[in-house]
Formats: structure tokens, sequence, C-alpha cells
């Protein structure tokens, strides 16, 4: 099997579980790395990181701080 890190993952980060965004990591252009810490997601009285699940550049952030998201949404897109 190939051990490139290109092909892993869909580049899109999706929240893992309903919650609001208390805070965003990082920023659009910024390159980043498999395992990052993207954003910081609060659901049921506990804070969560949501990880970048393959390295890349951030192309877009599509939520901001105070956010409110379900299950499923996409938050931060790297290409």
């Amino acid at each position: 099997s190939s051990s490139a890190s290109s092909g892993s993952g869909s580049g899109q980060v999706i929240a893992p579980m309903q919650g609001t965004i208390v805070n965003v990591l990082v920023e659009e252009g910024s390159e980043i790395e498999a395992g990052d810490p993207i954003c910081v997601l609060e659901a049921m009285k506990m804070e969560n990181n949501v990880l970048a699940e393959r390295s890349g550049k951030i192309k877009e952030i599509k939520v901001s701080e105070g956010d409110s998201v379900g299950a499923g949404d996409i938050l931060v897109i790297i290409e």
C-alpha cells in the first residue's frame, strides 16, 4: 500500500457531533499536518478538539466562533 498522505481523507473536516464552535484554531491558507487540531467543539458541556484527518492547506473555513453545528456538518475544507 502507498504511504502517500494525499489520498487519505476527503479534505472535508466534519463535526463529529452536534455542538457549538468555541474556538477556530486555523486560518485560511495555513498549512496543517494530519492530527492537528482544527477547532474546538463544545458538546454536552465538554470541549472536544476536532482534528485534521490529512495534511494540506486550509482552503475554506465554513464556521466561526459561536456557530451551532450538527453532526456531519462541514467545518473546514483542506486541499
